[in-house]
């Protein structure tokens, strides 16, 4: 992305750091893509600047996710890099971390470079996350120093979990060498096949088979089990939904093993009830949980064993999700409502700081997956910056957002804080006028 032609002056905000610690009014003048200064008010001259007027609203550093599908190659009729990105600019997201489950697979150095083309028309930046196996099946390793130098900051096999002991020690060995994250979708699929929801009394009365938590929290303690082998290794565990796989990674990250973990906003704000009479827009995987499941995430954000919120940002067409529920695929959108349920479930309701809520979504997720000078604001930085109003309510309706699928539970939604202003790299992405 180039960045604009013209410098931007945002002035009158309140500036929420979450690297630094600094939240304070203070001016900030973007230049050539970078971040020029950061000063207090009324103390930076720049005439030929286009003025931003943030007052009464948060300036923040852009938002990381580090887990979305943007179904580029091979699924654009779902999405694009394109319309993903748009959408992510919409949430406030200016860097977005793009799984591997692709047409094909991104397994080598070529698609990684693809995803990353400008001709792609990203908005935000796009960091690839290769598949840790060739064909995500779980058999052979893929190039991992190849992945690096192209630009991939991960491996996984997302929603094909490594299964075999042997072959899940070899990635996190190899990994370990290139300081790269394994990060594990924990699904111990031998016990979830023809799964559709969470097991339980609900799933009983609905008459669909329950995925078991220790589906999840057995894998999450097996790949802690074996990254105790390894020197240096690093294990980042997705989309947390359970209880019990959450208490595994806060005694293993007692027990000084690098273990980070992420949690979605859907995990956070709903719970198994919200399928209601199979609305397939409430089927993702892993499944919503019970009550006392959502209540741990909120726990684990609150006392910061998770590492950073993410979206697992999941389009379909809507041929696709009208379909019986056990036969509709797995997943939502997320980016546009993520900011929102944050500030509504976790400040409103949990009175969770806002810096913190922002540390989840900038700093921590960066330091996550190793995205030097992402998540933060200073100067030489890049100049990836969100502006908005965190009083503001307002309804999302999915029929008005960016990206090209619309499945989303929170259609209709009342959520809290919504942005105003999105730059990526020096470049206005987004603007609310």
């Amino acid at each position: 992305m180039s960045p604009t032609q013209k410098p931007l002056l945002i002035r009158g905000g309140r500036l929420v750091d979450p690297a630094t610690g600094l939240d304070a009014p203070r001016d900030l003048l973007l230049r050539d893509g970078k971040i020029a200064a950061i000063e207090n008010p009324g103390k930076i001259k720049a005439p030929d600047a286009e003025i931003i007027n943030a007052k009464e609203m948060i300036v923040a550093p852009g938002l990381i996710d580090i887990h979305v599908h943007l179904r580029e190659p091979g699924q654009g009729y779902k999405e694009t890099i394109a319309t993903g990105t748009a959408a992510a600019a919409a949430g406030g997201f200016t860097t977005v971390c793009a799984m591997p489950n692709t047409i094909p697979a991104n397994e080598t150095p070529e698609v990684t470079r693809w995803m990353q083309a400008p001709e792609r028309g990203a908005t935000a930046r796009v960091f690839p996350i290769a598949a840790a196996t060739r064909g995500s099946m779980g058999e052979a390793l893929t190039d991992y120093p190849a992945l690096k130098d192209a630009g991939a900051v991960a491996v996984t096999d997302d929603g094909k979990p490594i299964l075999g002991d042997e072959i899940m020690l070899e990635a996190l060995q190899a990994a370990a060498k290139l300081r790269l994250p394994v990060i594990q979708h924990a699904e111990d699929t031998r016990l979830t096949g023809g799964c559709s929801m969470n097991a339980g009394v609900l799933a009983f009365r609905l008459g669909l088979r329950g995925m078991p938590v220790e589906a999840e929290s057995g894998l999450v303690e097996r790949d802690i089990a074996l990254l105790k082998q390894v020197k240096n290794g690093h294990l980042h565990v997705a989309h947390l939904s359970t209880a019990r796989a959450l208490d595994a990674v806060r005694r293993a990250r007692r027990s000084g093993l690098h273990v980070t973990c992420e949690v979605t906003p859907h995990h956070f704000a709903l719970t198994e009830e919200r399928i209601g009479l199979y609305d397939t827009n409430a089927k993702m995987n892993p499944p919503l949980r019970a009550e006392s499941d959502r209540t741990a995430m909120i726990e684990g954000i609150l006392d910061g064993t998770v590492d950073a919120i993410a979206t697992d940002h999941a389009p379909h067409a809507a041929h696709e999700k009208e379909q019986e529920f056990d036969r509709a695929p797995n997943g939502i959108t997320g980016l546009e409502t993520a900011l929102g349920l944050a500030i509504a479930v976790l400040h409103v309701k949990h009175k969770m700081p806002l810096d913190k809520i922002l540390a989840l979504m900038t700093t921590r997720p960066a330091d996550a997956l190793g995205l030097r000078s992402r998540g933060g604001l200073a100067p030489g930085f890049p100049a990836d910056v969100v502006v908005f109003d965190p009083a503001e309510k307002w309804v999302f309706h999915s029929a008005e957002s960016r990206s090209k699928s619309k499945n989303t539970p929170f259609d209709g939604w009342e959520l809290q804080g919504r942005v105003q202003l999105t730059v990526s790299e020096g470049r206005i992405v987004f603007h609310r006028r």
